[in-house]
């Protein structure tokens, strides 16, 4: 429940922002009767967004139980993917987004209605396709969809309710440090998704090993125990992983979290050009 909390939350607060820009710049620029449009855009995308994950588990459910787990592997790998690109693109797109799509929308504002829809549609639905895939392959192996459901839920009205705050000045939130550390749980959740589509792999027969662990810490980690259930259920860690499932997690673990940890270099002054430097007294 708290993986998908934190997907709905982190995703959610990405496309609230998103419409907040656009809908502040057009209250700015007193052009308020493109506020339909913007709306008309995002209802669009989110129709979509939740078309897709209704495919998604729609086809899961049809599958046998090899081409499930298959469809499920795909599915966390391609995951992995999205959530990896995005946490890191966040980090150096954050600023300079909203200008962006400032300019973006001036040049919809002078094609036309429908140019408007597009520039909303398209901005929010990158976020809501990888919500819907990131939901998906989060809530593999759960035993029932309800908590994945409602953690998703509460993290997506907890967004809207924190994109309305900040678009009113109500909220001083530090966004830096908020994707900073929603990005170092995502990439722990990545972790756990991407070794669940190896273990997915190994149950349908692809990858080998599915009976060697690489070890059973089940007498310290009780598999029935609260604690268990939040850690399993948020970073995937379970009490006896395959030999191949625990390369995977470190492999993909620790050098994602060293890179994104790496602060960028700071870029050297450029040195001053012969014809600019002072003349001697």
């Amino acid at each position: 429940m708290f993986a998908s909390y934190l997907i709905g939350l982190r995703e959610g607060l990405e496309a609230t922002l998103v419409v907040s820009i656009l809908v502040a710049f057009l209250v700015k620029s007193d052009r308020r009767d493109r506020l339909p449009l913007v709306w008309a855009g995002v209802a669009v995308a989110i129709a979509l967004s939740v078309g897709f994950g209704a495919l998604l588990t729609f086809t899961a459910a049809h599958l046998d139980s090899q081409q499930h787990e298959l469809f499920d592997a795909v599915a966390s790998l391609g995951a992995t993917v999205f959530v990896t690109f995005m946490v890191f693109w966040m980090r150096t797109a954050a600023r300079k987004m909203s200008g962006e799509l400032r300019a973006k929308l001036s040049e919809a504002l002078e094609l036309g209605a429908t140019a408007v829809v597009v520039v909303a549609f398209l901005s929010v639905a990158r976020e809501g396709l990888e919500t819907a895939l990131l939901w998906f392959a989060a809530v593999q192996g759960a035993t029932t969809t309800a908590s994945p459901l409602t953690g998703i839920t509460l993290g997506l009205l907890t967004a809207v309710a924190l994109g309305w705050g900040l678009y009113r000045s109500a909220l001083r939130i530090n966004l830096t440090k908020f994707f900073t550390w929603t990005g170092l749980l995502l990439i722990l959740v990545a972790a756990g998704i991407f070794k669940y589509g190896v273990h997915d792999l190994q149950e349908s027969g692809v990858l080998p090993g599915l009976g060697t662990h690489a070890f059973d810490i089940s007498g310290v980690l009780d598999p029935g125990a609260w604690y268990s259930m939040v850690i399993s259920g948020m970073f995937n860690i379970t009490a006896q992983p395959t030999v191949l499932e625990t390369v995977a997690w470190v492999l993909y673990g620790v050098p994602v979290l060293v890179l994104f940890l790496r602060r960028p270099a700071a870029k050297k002054p450029a040195a001053p050009s012969p014809t600019s430097a002072p003349t001697a007294s």
